[in-house]
């Protein structure tokens, strides 16, 4: 092999004195060639400002035609500059006509403040690209990558690689197929199996960009955050892992134990516990059937507190005959264990169910007792009867009434006929249920009823009018059956003929039929 060896570069010496005049002579001519030659290749790089790669100091440089005319054989304690770039290795080949490296061993390259270690290099000084191989770790600040092929233009300071990656910082730990970094801003794009592991919980991407200053992650693909307490679900959002605080767009939702919530788009501050979703929001709680839906809602978990509002309904799961339930404000409490206190609907509260209806101003319902007042002109209606007063409370007992009390003029209507209503009032009324029919009614102070009395054919006998301080009245297939009367009873059995329309109606007689929502659309009305 023809090889010239240099050892230790730093006594290289010139000596002009090997070159005797003839021999200056006969090569003159082809010296100016080459010169003439150099001059308009450093014009031609000069015009595409590429900078040629500088050795900085090796121990030992060897020239191998075999490699090429232009190659040099760096060997031991490596240093290349090229511009901010430095290069670190245990040896290399640099090629000058192509301005490029090939490094090995304890490879080591910086620029700005990034540093890459691998086991071998390429790097090209015309397109400022080095691909990194083998053991490849590239840090900057906090965060540091590991890969087995990595990609680093030192121009752009942007680096990726495609065969798999992950990133390590102070909390974090993230791995995905292919990877993008940014290194002026700081930021990673991921794709494909990405997996965020925090302490607090672990995340799955199909597309995930991260930002290491900020800690934010952003998401644009099927993503799903495990924790001990929830599980969510989104297609497009962002995390902010440093301050706990995150939104979730497309498809999104939260689960925990026993609770769903979903939603157009979900926000939750993890630390202060409050959370806001907007449009089409369903929240869905298996252990006692109930779903809430709105399109604007507000969750306060460390008291306990849950707002919806903009066409808000609940939900009262019960079999085939589901009560639906609206007002202008729905706000829900819940203890430590996210076990329902009690719930507020308020303003303009209507309630469906095909067997018992309602509307009111505000309704209040204690999860504990299983208890529903309903307040400000309160009307209930159970099948044919129509119930109204200042205040009415419902007791429930197996998600079916079991007794109702109404406060204060008290009044209890049913048709008879067109035109024709029995009618029960006094100052308090508490009605007794079977299987949601109304059996037994405890009329007290200033009771009053009138009722059309029919024989078994139904054929109208008279119309019985009827006061006393108490009563007790009985009801069998919706018909008033027996009344028993205590302290001062006065009770007359009228012909209809005897009677004007307005002596058939008692004081302060409304029937409110026109409002009463008759599906689980008119609750919107």
């Amino acid at each position: 092999m023809n090889r010239t060896s240099y050892t230790d570069l730093s006594q290289i010496v010139v000596n002009n004195n090997i070159y005797n005049k003839k021999v200056f002579c006969s090569r003159c001519s082809k010296l100016f060639s080459i010169g003439i030659i150099t001059i308009l290749f450093s014009v031609s790089l000069y015009s595409q400002k590429v900078t040629k790669i500088d050795l900085v100091s090796a121990n030992t440089l060897e020239f191998d035609k075999s490699l090429g005319d232009d190659v040099k054989q760096l060997i031991g304690n490596v240093i290349l500059k090229h511009e901010n770039t430095y290069l670190y290795c245990d040896s290399a080949y640099l090629y000058s006509e192509t301005n490029s490296v090939k490094a090995f061993s304890n490879v080591h390259i910086t620029s700005t403040s990034v540093n890459i270690y691998g086991d071998y290099l390429v790097y090209d000084g015309n397109t400022k690209i080095s691909e990194m191989h083998n053991n490849v770790k590239m840090i900057d600040g906090a965060m540091t990558l590991r890969t087995e092929h990595l990609n680093y233009n030192t121009k752009t300071n942007i680096g990726n690689y495609t065969t798999g990656g992950k990133i390590t910082d102070a909390e974090n730990k993230l791995t995905s197929i292919i990877g993008y970094y940014y290194a002026d801003t700081k930021q990673f794009f991921f794709k494909d199996s990405v997996v965020l592991i925090n302490p607090r919980y672990t995340m799955h991407s199909d597309t995930l960009m991260y930002n290491t200053n900020s800690e934010i992650s952003y998401f644009y693909g099927p993503t799903t955050i495990i924790s001990k307490e929830n599980f969510i679900y989104c297609e497009n959002g962002w995390y902010d892992t440093r301050n706990d605080i995150a939104q979730f767009n497309k498809h999104a939702y939260f689960q925990n134990n026993d609770q769903k919530l979903s939603g157009d788009s979900l926000y939750y501050s993890r630390n202060t516990g409050f959370g806001k979703a907007f449009d089409n929001i369903t929240v869905t709680d298996t252990v006692r059937d109930i779903i809430l839906k709105g399109n604007y809602a507000e969750y306060y978990e460390k008291i306990g507190k849950t707002i919806m509002t903009d066409k808000a309904v609940l939900i009262q799961v019960i079999e085939d005959d589901s009560l639906f339930l609206h007002a202008d404000t729905l706000k829900a409490f819940f203890d430590s264990t996210h076990t329902g206190k009690f719930m507020f609907a308020y303003h303009h509260a209507r309630f469906y169910k095909s067997d018992l209806q309602g509307v009111a101003d505000s309704i209040f319902y204690s999860f504990k007792d299983s208890v529903i007042s309903m307040y400000m002109s309160p009307i209930l209606w159970t099948k044919e009867n129509q119930l109204s007063s200042d205040t009415i409370l419902i007791r429930m007992k197996h998600k079916q009434i079991d007794c109702m009390e109404l406060y204060s003029s008290a009044f209890i209507i049913s048709q008879d006929d067109t035109a024709k209503y029995n009618q029960i009032k006094g100052k308090m009324i508490t009605g007794y249920f079977i299987n949601n029919d109304l059996r037994k009614i405890k009329v007290k102070g200033n009771g009053e009823t009138l009722y059309f009395v029919r024989d078994d054919g139904k054929k109208l006998i008279g119309i019985n009018k009827a006061e006393s301080e108490n009563m007790l009245i009985y009801v069998a297939d919706r018909d008033i059956k027996t009344i028993s009367f205590s302290i001062k009873p006065e009770a007359t059995l009228y012909p209809e003929s005897d009677l004007s329309p307005a002596d058939i109606l008692l004081k302060g007689f409304r029937w409110e039929d026109q409002v009463r929502p008759n599906n689980k659309e008119d609750i919107f009305k």
